[in-house]
């Protein structure tokens, strides 16, 4: 009798994959605001169950700068990937006119092991951050909302501009803040000259306390470790942004703007990790159970966002190697397939 065929093992069968590189104007190119907030909005309910994302590892390696590493991987034939993102903190750049932040983003396949792709991690952090408060202003902000005030004009803040824009076009006027006025000014002047969004004004100012009373959203970027953000000043209505914190010693908003506030968060790291909250934990000011929900909560429809146009809502976010991978899954196939 013949002896069967020996059916063909993955590894005896899988071809070997040229690792590709996706470099910043690449990967500008190959993704938009748009396309990136709705894979978040579709994707995150789908794969949060299936994606291992242990906590991410710091090491510090002077006082005030930071390695991190965020890995990520998928236990499902579903999501063929795993991932790793390496990112660099070191604050003292700016006074050299260096970015604070530099990554690069190696996205693996999860069956084989081999290096698929590495891309510009730095650009993919700003994308994914920007694209998650958006998601989170869409929302939780109020539909008729037109005035953006952004605090802080670092490589941030024109992301998270151009997010919010794409993600609320009742947005009509965009006011930015910074310590130096001039590079208030001097992005928003770009930001007007670029002409991608008609209809909407972009201008700097340098008194904080005027703008955060002004916005409808106010989105922060910053690594501030003083609360730039009172929360007496915030309108009714009005939704705060709050982007720039990742350790204990760092508050972009004060005590009140937490109290005053519906806190919503990314993920649960967000309640380790974010100073404004650690700190209101610990002052009693609002408790863990207080929080209205996470991100993936929300798009399902699990927990609640807005109850009406008066409420004050804040959007806690300090990332998560989830959206990271989401992103890059998102970069990779998109450029497989021609881009855009």
């Amino acid at each position: 009798m013949a002896t069967p065929p020996a059916v063909p093992t993955a590894a005896a069968t899988a071809t070997s994959i040229a690792p590709i590189f996706i470099n910043t104007a690449t990967l500008r190119s190959t993704i938009t605001y748009k396309s990136l907030i709705q894979h978040f909005r579709t994707s995150l309910p789908i794969v949060t169950s299936i994606l291992h994302s242990p906590p991410r590892q710091s090491y510090s390696l002077s006082p005030s700068s930071s390695l991190l590493l965020m890995p990520s991987w998928s236990s499902s034939s579903s999501f063929p990937y795993l991932g790793v993102k390496l990112i660099t903190y070191f604050p003292q750049n700016s006074a050299l006119q260096l970015p604070s932040v530099n990554g690069s983003y190696v996205l693996f396949d999860s069956a084989t092991g081999q290096t698929l792709a590495s891309m510009d991690g730095t650009e993919l952090t700003l994308w994914r951050t920007s694209c998650v408060s958006a998601l989170a202003s869409e929302i939780l902000a109020r539909n008729d909302a037109t005035v953006l005030v952004m605090i802080g004009s670092g490589n941030l803040a024109p992301h998270l501009i151009k997010a919010h824009l794409t993600a609320k076009p009742s947005l009509r006027r965009v006011i930015i803040w910074n310590r130096t006025e001039e590079k208030a000014r001097k992005l928003a002047q770009f930001l007007e000259n670029e002409g991608k969004f008609e209809g909407v004004c972009f201008e700097g100012s340098g008194n904080l306390e005027e703008v955060v009373g002004m916005g409808d959203i106010i989105s922060c970027a910053t690594n501030s470790e003083t609360p730039l953000v009172k929360g007496a000043r915030l309108q009714a209505g009005a939704h705060l942004d709050l982007v720039g914190s990742f350790k204990h010693s760092m508050r972009e908003c004060d005590d009140e703007a937490i109290k005053r506030g519906r806190v919503f968060i990314d993920n649960e790291m967000a309640l380790e990790e974010a100073g404004e909250l650690v700190g209101a934990f610990e002052r009693g000011v609002i408790g863990k159970g207080e929080i209205g929900g996470n991100l993936v909560e929300l798009i399902k429809g699990e927990k609640v966002g807005r109850r009406d146009s008066e409420e004050v809502t804040v959007f806690k976010s300090v990332g998560s190697a989830v959206v990271d991978i989401l992103s890059a899954q998102l970069v990779y196939e998109t450029y497989q397939n021609g881009g855009l």
